[in-house]
This record gives C-alpha cells, structure tokens and sequence, in this order.
C-alpha cells in the first residue's frame, strides 16, 4: 500500500491554546496537541515524504476532527441549565 498524503505546510496547523482561554485542557486536546509536538519533529527531522511523518499528520487530522465533533456535541453550562430548569425565566422560549 502507498500513501500518497502530503503535508504542504506543517506550520499553519496550530495547538488549541485553551491556556490563553481560561478553559481546563481535556485527554483529547492534550492527545492533539501532544500528536502536533510529534508529527512537527518528524518532519524536521525525516521531512515529508518518509511514510512515519505521513503516518504522524495522519493522527493529527484525525485527533482534529475528534476534537470538533467533541465541541459540536458539547452542551454550554447554560444549555445544561435550562434542561435542569426549563422553567426558569430565561429558559423560555417564546413564538414571535
């Protein structure tokens, strides 16, 4: 099997910062950013066409979209409180 994928510029993938934000890291974010560390040596050290480094960016992309899908599913803490109290003022909905 050959793989064919190649990385046009390592650099422009960046870390989430959550840090910067204030917001606790969670596995899967720090398993991103620990696979970014990784594929980044790689190609420093093998550049892009040896099949670890592809192998590498591989499991960064996938961690990526992991990571959305994580934050696209995640409810905010308002969410979670209007399903705890659907009565509460602020959680009606009201037809215009």
């Amino acid at each position: 099997m050959v793989c064919t994928t190649t990385v046009s510029n390592p650099t422009a993938v960046r870390p989430i910062d959550a840090d910067a934000a204030g917001i606790a890291k969670s596995g899967l974010e720090t398993a991103l950013e620990a696979a970014l560390e990784h594929a980044r040596r790689l190609t420093e050290m093998y550049g892009i066409e040896k099949i670890e480094t592809v192998l590498a960016w591989e499991t960064v992309e996938e961690l990526q979209v992991a990571y959305a899908r994580q934050k696209a599913t995640a409810k905010s803490a308002f969410e979670l409180y209007c399903d705890a109290n659907p009565d509460a003022p602020e959680c009606r909905i009201y037809d215009v």
